[in-house]
């Protein structure tokens, strides 16, 4: 029986034989390598994987999906029926390596959950939209660098490794798609109140940092860090919001 992709859910299946095998070849796993694919739909990935994995996990949130892929019965398939917004990855155990093609309509809060499980994670690849990777690899003071590059960038590398045409899914969006790459920083410090200081500085872009972060940062304060108070948020580096954060603790 045919499965009707869900909107609520986000689902545009990848059906393009090129790109799957572009994503794989990517991804590169080896037999004892553990992979976690999130929503794994109608096996586009999920299907190639297992045929190079001793094992592979995944988690996906559609019940529909979740009966279809446990009447295949391969052994090496591990099924976690959860919202992966909610799931804890650190479960399965370390050294992971996640994959998938993201609902789009997540995207942005899955990224940020996954990220607090950087330490369990080796490597990510995920499908997602162009606009989105663009805006996760943004330099400062360019229109794409926002609070997503700045609280990803803290964490991860990020590469864009190449893009994909909405003909390649099915349905077919109505925007390009792209593969990123995500390597966890070793050693990424967890530094208090970085993550409210990011959100306080972007919450108003238009806006200087004298204002935005009026009430955490004085004058001798942005004296003494060396940041230019009429700045906007988009102008500071990863580096210059750990220092901020730094000097407040």
């Amino acid at each position: 029986m045919k499965h009707i992709p869900r909107k609520r859910f986000g689902q545009n299946f990848l059906k393009d034989g090129e790109v799957i095998a572009g994503i794989i070849s990517a991804i590169a796993p080896i037999s004892s390598d553990k992979v976690i694919e999130i929503g794994p739909g109608l096996g586009a990935l999920t299907f190639p994987l297992l045929g190079r994995l001793d094992r592979l996990d995944v988690v996906e949130v559609d019940r529909d999906i979740v009966e279809r892929l446990t009447s295949l019965r391969r052994e090496k398939l591990f099924i976690h029926q959860a919202d992966a917004l909610k799931f804890d990855f650190s479960s399965l155990g370390g050294d992971l390596r996640v994959v998938g093609n993201l609902p789009y309509n997540i995207s942005t809060p899955l990224l940020f959950h996954l990220s607090t499980f950087s330490g369990s994670i080796r490597d990510m690849h995920f499908m997602l939209q162009k606009e989105v990777i663009e805006r996760m690899i943004a330099s400062p003071s360019t229109h794409d660098y926002g609070r997503l590059s700045v609280m990803l960038q803290q964490k991860f590398h990020m590469e864009k490794l190449f893009e994909v045409a909405p003909e390649s899914f099915d349905p077919a969006p109505k925007v390009w798609s792209a593969i990123v790459r995500m390597i966890p920083i070793r050693g990424a410090r967890e530094i208090p109140g970085f993550d409210e200081i990011v959100l306080a500085a972007f919450s108003q872009r238009r806006k200087t940092l004298r204002n935005t972060l009026k009430g955490i940062l004085d004058l001798k304060d942005f004296e003494a860090l060396g940041i230019d108070p009429q700045a906007r948020a988009e102008n500071l580096s990863v580096a210059d919001y750990e220092a901020i954060a730094g000097h407040k603790r």
